[in-house]
């Protein structure tokens, strides 16, 4: 049985590569390695998210576990909740991918993603579970299934957003934001039921958009992988800015007053260089990943602040602010972690926290973000595979990076990734020019088709869409 837990939790098609099944097992095997008495779970706006969170409630309910269902809340909600709670939390959202999937997260009673070695645990018992066709006690002969009033009880709970709001207001008490006219793109996901609340209790003049989830429209052609949708509110509405969310609320992008997109390196590199100003930048250093642009490295650089990198995945970002006591870190995508106020990427936080600095600043969005950073051409293509571990085996594959790495020299370089949450390669390319850029992708591009399979048209995601 091959590894289920990528960079992100467990994503699959819903109902044929994550099935109610392995919901179910999972729900068993997280409480028996997690422990406690009660979990709460909760879930974006796909249609498949309540087969799916029933079937795993049912899993922590066979193992004694009481189950708080939370309903629609975005992830790093429910990792707030599970924190605030001391409680375990599942979440059950695929993120930015498409609605036919769906995926599972299992937050700590600290609200962070699990320990490599509590997920191999968990991946262990799948395993076994799988060998034994999925009969679940087999695993451990001496534990009895529990009976009678020794089985979970399930029960929702409306009340758990309410805290969650009010500590996002918090992050901006004191700062009126009665001047600012905002588009939400929503994503047709889970900031559709918190994002609008929370702007307008701020003071905020909002347009909302993409916020009517019914249960397949979640990030289609809309949110943080499709700006096109709050770039055309903007400027239909003449707003200061606008936000988009993916659909489970982790990540924003942001567009200005013009039109043009401001991607998480951007973001990054007004937080840090503002944060650094005020003193608030613990070590002077920034978390960025592989993927970060070299024009945030150098704006970082400039201003004397230390770049620590990590693979793509907020969870290794938000380790490496864990281990070296850090306060911020992020990726290009728009997962951006405030240490001192969430566990994991907020999108809602984020958009907040920049709305803040543009009023005590008295600046505008475009004109922060071109004084932050000079973003390089940067050009990235999704080259679909049916098997992304024989990467590391291609050997034509890095015969070619390496040839086009010589010839970019210090003036650009690539990067050449195995995706971590769907069957994908990653090409990535920066250099002087967009046009040399998107040579050096389509030259890597091809010889990974041609070595690793043909099975289906490559996607360019060019500039934007970030996936991870």
């Amino acid at each position: 049985m091959p590894s289920r837990f990528g960079t992100d939790g467990i994503r699959g098609v819903a109902n044929s590569e994550l099935t109610p099944e392995l919901a179910l097992v999972l729900g068993r095997a997280a409480a028996r390695h997690l422990g406690g008495r009660s979990f709460v779970v909760g879930r974006d706006t796909r249609r498949s998210g309540p087969m799916l969170q029933g079937a795993l409630s049912a899993g922590l309910a066979s193992e004694g576990v009481d189950v708080v269902d939370i309903g629609v809340i975005p992830t790093p909600g429910l990792a707030f909740v599970a924190a605030d709670r001391r409680v375990p939390g599942v979440m059950i959202s695929a993120s930015h991918n498409p609605f036919a999937d769906n995926g599972i997260k299992i937050f700590s009673p600290s609200g962070s993603k699990l320990s490599d070695d509590l997920e191999a645990a968990i991946e262990s018992d799948l395993a076994d579970a799988h060998r034994r066709d999925s009969d679940w006690h087999q695993i451990d002969p001496r534990s009895a299934a529990p009976v009678g009033g020794a089985v979970g009880r399930i029960r929702t709970d409306d009340s758990a957003l309410e805290p969650y709001i009010a500590h996002l207001l918090s992050v901006v008490e004191g700062i009126d934001l009665a001047g600012c006219h905002v588009v939400l793109d929503c994503a047709n996901g889970s900031a559709s039921v918190v994002a609008p609340e929370v702007l307008a209790r701020a003071g905020a003049k909002t347009t909302v958009v993409e916020a009517a989830p019914d249960g397949v429209n979640i990030n289609a052609g809309c949110g943080a992988t499709h700006t096109a949708r709050v770039r055309e509110a903007v400027l239909e509405s003449g707003a200061d800015l606008g936000l988009a969310f993916d659909g489970d609320a982790d990540r924003v992008l942001a567009v200005d007053a013009e039109g043009n997109l401001v991607d998480g390196d951007q973001l990054i590199a007004m937080f840090a260089k503002d944060l650094d100003a005020r003193g608030e930048l613990s070590g002077h250093a920034a978390v960025v990943t592989v993927m970060s642009n070299l024009g945030l490295r150098q704006a970082l650089s400039a201003a004397s602040i230390e770049i620590i990198e990590t693979p793509v995945g907020d969870r290794f970002v938000t380790d490496a602010l864990e281990e070296n006591g850090l306060a911020l870190g992020g990726e290009q995508s728009g997962h951006i972690v405030f240490r001192r106020h969430a566990t994991t990427g907020d999108g809602i936080l984020t958009g907040l926290i920049l709305l803040e600095l543009l009023i005590r600043k008295g600046t505008t969005l475009s004109a922060l973000a071109a004084a932050s950073m000079q973003r390089l051409p940067q050009v990235l293509e999704s080259v679909p595979v049916p098997d992304p571990s024989r990467l590391g085996r291609a050997r034509k594959v890095w015969a070619e990076l390496r040839e086009v790495e010589r010839e970019l020299g210090s003036s650009g370089r690539v990067l050449l990734r195995p995706s971590g949450t769907e069957p994908r390669v990653r090409v990535m390319a920066e250099a002087a020019t967009e046009a040399d850029a998107r040579r050096a992708v389509a030259r890597i591009a091809a010889v990974v088709r041609d070595e690793l399979g043909h099975d289906a048209e490559a996607r360019r995601v060019g500039g934007e869409g970030f996936p991870s």
